[in-house]
């Protein structure tokens, strides 16, 4: 199927299923129950029902702040970060539906991940601790927490995140293919930008991994 009617259906999918509440236009309740039907019909076939993503590509969401998974579906929307897929899904999401859908799945239960590669390990702890002064490279403890955990406003969790998905967004943030809005909206992301250009192909790797078994 064509890749633009593909999206196509995916968005007026995502609208039959869930139009639009009546209180989309003002301030209303975020609804858990709302945020549960589509986390479980729409999110459930990349993310998993409960957040944790059987696919690698994937991001697990469970567990992960709040706010930083209702930012994420707001950059989405205005285009601040671009995926296609993405761009569909959050079409018909009113402002009240992506907080709810970040709390709904800050509530869920993270499945615990472990690092693949023990002869990375003791270099990645290193770099994660106390970062690179060669390059000056900071440590990423200092936003994403000692355990991994993530500052939930401000920074994600990388605990029990897939490797492969984190090694991929390092690399976009290098690239420029994130964190490099012309509106300069992704702060965090232009952050994250400017610290990966500082960042070798096997740090990402080594990091992406040891994060994974974090706890």
């Amino acid at each position: 199927m064509d890749r633009t009617l593909l999206l196509a259906v995916l968005s007026l999918t995502a609208l039959a299923l869930f139009p639009p509440p009546a209180f989309a236009q003002g301030a209303g309740k975020p609804d858990l129950a709302r945020a549960k039907q589509i986390a479980e019909t729409v999110c459930a076939a990349c993310h998993g029902a409960d957040g944790n993503s059987a696919l690698p590509v994937n991001p697990n969401l469970a567990g992960q702040g709040a706010e930083y998974i209702s930012r994420q579906l707001q950059h989405f929307k205005a285009e601040v970060r671009v995926n296609a897929v993405m761009q569909a899904m959050v079409a018909t999401l009113t402002p009240e539906d992506m907080v709810a859908l970040g709390i709904y799945f800050a509530q869920q239960k993270p499945n615990p991940g472990a690092a693949r590669d023990a002869k990375l390990v003791e270099m990645a702890q290193r770099v994660f601790r106390a970062g690179d002064a060669a390059t000056g490279l900071p440590a990423c403890s200092a936003c994403h927490s000692p355990t991994g955990a993530g500052i939930p406003k401000n920074y994600p969790r990388l605990s029990g995140q897939h490797a492969d998905y984190t090694f991929t967004q390092l690399k976009a943030f290098r690239t420029g293919e994130r964190g490099n809005d012309s509106a300069g909206k992704d702060v965090q992301g232009r952050i994250m930008a400017g610290i990966a250009q500082r960042m070798t192909d096997t740090q990402m790797k080594a990091l992406a991994d040891y994060a994974s078994g974090l706890r």
